[in-house]
């Protein structure tokens, strides 16, 4: 029989970190980093882990050195380099603004002078420029831009998640360039291969389980006969509602995945079409 090959796996340092690995972990994929710390071990067979900065996860994808990748889209968007995207894990979201002192973009005009324009985006940076035909300077920045304006800059593009950082430093958000979140993404050279690419698709396949299972609720209700049909015409279901008879002809048992926003409006109807006895769980997985 032949071996399957190797996935080699990037997972995020730093910020994401935390989220990526809580959900590989709900998903049954054991991280153990001990005193491996970039290079931790990994339960799933067939997988081998490094950690890198998310920058160098796009920029290993793209080369092929990496398989999978775990990395903001912010990135792949700045590097400009050909990556697979696979999921969007809605962790981490932020929007890449431009943003500025107070009064400097009065009315949405564009100021009348040289700019300092200070980000790590390189290349949004310089689009942004150009779109908003501004007279500006990059300058590069290393962590932290949200302090160079007013003295070290005037303006500056940088992610940000609630605006309270910005907000701290008197800056103003000017336009949005990008809204991005920790995604996973695929080299394109892994997925062409016919020995790794279904190897990736079963890893999708898990990790999406887990993602399935946070936006829904299992809702079990027990409903009389005659209220039955009644009852099904509120409660979604992803498929076929499961449906089973009660001891002693005393009704029915619904059974249904729904979404977790649903439930508020969801619960009163219910209980106006005759439901009782109702139970929610939360899945772990959900395989559609």
């Amino acid at each position: 029989m032949e071996k399957e090959a190797l996935i080699k796996l990037a997972l995020p340092k730093g910020r994401m970190e935390s989220g990526v690995l809580k959900l590989l972990d709900e998903a049954g994929i054991r991280i153990h980093a001990g005193s491996r710390a970039y290079r931790p071990l990994v339960s799933l067979p067939g997988f081998s882990v490094k950690m890198l900065k998310p920058q160098n996860i796009v920029e290993m994808l793209a080369i092929g050195s990496r398989d999978l990748g775990f990395a903001g889209a912010d990135w792949v968007r700045e590097l400009g380099v050909e990556v697979i995207e696979l999921l969007d894990t809605g962790l981490d979201p932020v929007s890449v603004v431009a943003a500025a002192p107070a009064g400097l973009f009065s009315g949405g005009a564009n100021p009348d002078r040289q700019l300092i324009i200070a980000s790590e985006y390189e290349q949004m940076t310089r689009q942004w420029i150009l779109s908003r035909k501004l007279q500006a300077t990059f300058v590069r920045s290393y962590g932290a831009t949200e302090v160079f304006p007013p003295e070290d800059a005037d303006c500056i593009v940088d992610n940000t998640a609630s605006g309270s950082t910005l907000k701290a430093n008197n800056l103003d958000v000017v336009e949005e360039l990008m809204p991005s979140s920790t995604r996973l993404y695929a080299s394109p050279k892994a997925m062409s291969d016919t020995q790794k690419r279904p190897v990736i698709d079963r890893f999708v396949l898990v990790v999406r389980s887990v993602l399935e299972a946070r936006k829904r609720v299992m809702l079990e209700v027990n409903v009389s006969g005659s209220d039955l049909e009644r009852l099904l015409e509120v409660i979604p279901c992803m498929r076929e509602h499961t449906i089973s008879p009660l001891h002693g002809d005393a009704g029915y048992a619904v059974k249904a995945a729904v979404l977790r926003e649903a439930l508020p409006l969801l619960i009163p109807q219910i209980k106006e079409r005759g439901g009782s006895d109702i139970v929610i769980t939360s899945p772990s997985q959900i395989v559609p």
